[in-house]
């Protein structure tokens, strides 16, 4: 295989993307930096998400927990707090799925209502929130992955033209392989 082929074949299965369409709930898997959440406010500004899940207990590059930077911004944008629901335990994907299933669970109606769910993360991470997902949401949902274009973020045009970008996409594999050991990812 060449180097072009392997590059290719790791971006087509890392940097998974879903068309916008309409959804009854949008799960945000948050991080260091603001970007992940920008398809959710698309979604909803646009009428096409009535609520969103904001999950990670991590901390951002300018020292707020991820769930506070996120919140944050969302409210900034216009996101009303009552269509906001904050997960602020989760340390990793498995747990952003886990806890943000529970809350949604807590709440009036729990998901009897919600038949599609948006899941936000950063480019390089959905298969494995996407995986994740299958795994612990409810069954026979339908999952629609919407990762932010964000110049900021991993490209699959571009991860491996640095060091960073390489290490950072090689570490999410292994990460994918933990899991899968682990039996917390579904969708093989």
């Amino acid at each position: 295989m060449r180097k072009n082929d392997t590059r290719n074949a790791i971006g087509e299965f890392l940097f998974i993307s879903d068309v916008v369409q309409p959804v009854d709930l949008t799960i945000v898997a948050a991080s260091p930096t603001i970007s992940s959440i920008l398809p959710a406010i698309e979604l909803y500004t646009a009428g096409l998400t009535p609520r969103i899940v904001i999950s990670g207990a991590g901390t951002m590059t300018d020292g707020l927990t991820e769930w506070q930077g996120y919140r944050d911004y969302a409210l900034a944008q216009g996101v009303a707090e009552a269509d906001l629901l904050v997960e602020k335990c989760a340390t990793n994907t498995k747990e952003n799925m886990t806890l943000s299933a529970d809350l949604v669970a807590s709440t009036g109606e729990g998901w009897r209502n919600i038949q599609s769910v948006a899941l936000c993360a950063k480019p390089f991470h959905m298969r494995r929130v996407l995986m994740t997902a299958r795994q612990h949401l409810p069954e026979g949902l339908h999952l629609v992955v919407l990762p932010p274009q964000h110049s900021g973020d991993l490209s699959r045009e571009t991860w491996w033209k640095t060091d960073f970008g390489r290490t950072r996409i090689l570490e999410e594999l292994g990460r994918i392989s933990t899991y899968a050991l682990k039996g917390d990812i579904g969708g093989f």
